[in-house]
């Protein structure tokens, strides 16, 4: 809750630095220029482009923090992805405003395509990257078993020995998630540690719209999981339970 309202704050703030106050030494890239290249910046532009994108994303976290304080959960990867998309359209869309990389007729002044080539580059990274990064995250659960233990793979895995097993149970729902403290959460599938109000902080390898869930309890900690479908979970929970015989 106060991660989110936090972030919306200072990017509210940092908005309004630079597009009211004009603080302008706060943009990365301008701060560093030379005095006669500072001069072909359109700084009133820029700042007004960074404030609506400060206030529209500044908001958004800031909407996405009070609902988790009403105990209204909603995904926060829209608002992910639209932070990283906005991101992208600011570093393109701010290279209009620098006279030293388009002349007043719009056009790409001559030698100017490296100093925009950059800007572009990360924009193409950065969205391979979110790309490869959420289609890991809502794969599935996988597992193996060898005489030693289980072993979850993907994101957040791990492997558990036969010996620091306490209890495995199957069970129709999952606790009641407060918070996402170190994890994924697109859509329906959460990775990663969650803190709950039944059990407190648990391990999670779920799609949450394919019930039953595998509770399994390791050193003290609970592992909550499933897989593909049901008859799956429902295999693995079956063979976790002989090799625990």
């Amino acid at each position: 809750m106060w991660f989110y309202i936090i972030i919306g704050v200072i990017l509210v703030a940092m908005g309004f630095a630079v597009h009211v106050l004009k603080w302008y030494f706060l943009i990365s890239g301008y701060n560093t220029m030379p005095k006669e290249k500072k001069e072909n910046v359109n700084t009133e532009g820029l700042g007004r482009l960074i404030g609506i994108y400060s206030y529209i994303n500044g908001g958004i976290f800031i909407v996405m923090g009070v609902l988790n304080a009403l105990n209204i959960r909603i995904s926060p990867t829209p608002a992910i992805v639209f932070f990283v998309l906005s991101t992208v359209v600011l570093l393109i869309k701010a290279q209009k405003y620098d006279g030293n990389v388009f002349d007043e007729n719009g056009k790409l002044r001559k030698g100017a395509g490296k100093q925009f080539a950059m800007p572009a580059g990360i924009s193409v990274v950065v969205l391979i990257g979110v790309a490869i990064l959420m289609l890991i995250s809502v794969q599935p659960a996988k597992v193996t078993f060898t005489d030693d233990g289980i072993r979850i793979h993907g994101m957040y895995g791990d492997t558990y020995t036969w010996d620091t097993i306490e209890s495995v149970e199957l069970r129709e729902g999952l606790p009641t998630v407060l918070l996402r403290t170190n994890g994924s959460e697109v859509g329906s599938t959460l990775k990663g540690y969650f803190k709950t109000a039944e059990m407190g902080t648990v391990k999670m390898h779920v799609n949450t719209q394919c019930p039953p869930f595998i509770y399994l309890k390791s050193n003290e900690r609970v592992i909550i999981f499933n897989m593909k479908n049901t008859d799956e979970t429902r295999e693995v929970f079956r063979e976790i339970k002989e090799k625990m015989k």
